[in-house]
């Protein structure tokens, strides 16, 4: 399986539909867009669709984290990253970065997400062949820096007293 490092999706566009009344894309599509390039790198690794309908595995989202960096508007075209932080045998964590055409950066996420079994449903390991395909992605992607906006909390900072 061959890893770019980081992944990085095919070109998507905002649609007309995710246009909220302050003009720009709605905060709830940013999500769409990363999860279009979870779905793609998720090919890669061996658990898109067909390893939910045959195999009866797939993944829940934990935790996400979302950061607004610049507005997107419609029929702006972007590209998402997808890159290999950490994994465990039921685990990975996932941090993307949404590019527009123009390069500059729109939005980021942070995700940790987890192995399902669907007939409990309940956290489970990967079997073999998708632990490897995980294992060789974080691989690929362990030379990469650690993104700057990865491991945020969100809190009002206060000045000192």
């Amino acid at each position: 399986m061959a890893n770019p490092a980081p992944f990085v999706s095919r070109v998507l566009e905002v649609e007309k539909d995710w246009i909220d009344y302050n003009g720009h894309m709605n905060m709830a599509y940013y999500n769409v867009l990363f999860d279009r390039c979870a779905d793609e790198a998720f090919e890669l690794l061996g658990m898109g669709p067909k390893y939910a309908g045959e195999r009866r595995l797939t993944t829940y989202t934990a935790e996400i984290h979302v950061c607004y960096v610049r507005e997107l508007h419609l029929g702006d075209k972007v590209t998402s990253t997808f890159q290999m932080l950490d994994h465990d045998e039921k685990r990975f964590h996932v941090f993307q970065e949404l590019h527009h055409a123009d390069g500059w950066l729109a939005a980021t996420s942070e995700v940790l997400t987890l192995h399902i079994d669907m007939s409990g449903p309940k956290v489970c390991p990967f079997p073999p062949d998708v632990l490897a395909n995980i294992e060789a992605m974080r691989a690929a992607h362990a030379n990469l820096p650690v993104p700057e906006r990865a491991g945020r909390s969100i809190g009002i900072r206060r000045k000192a007293g």
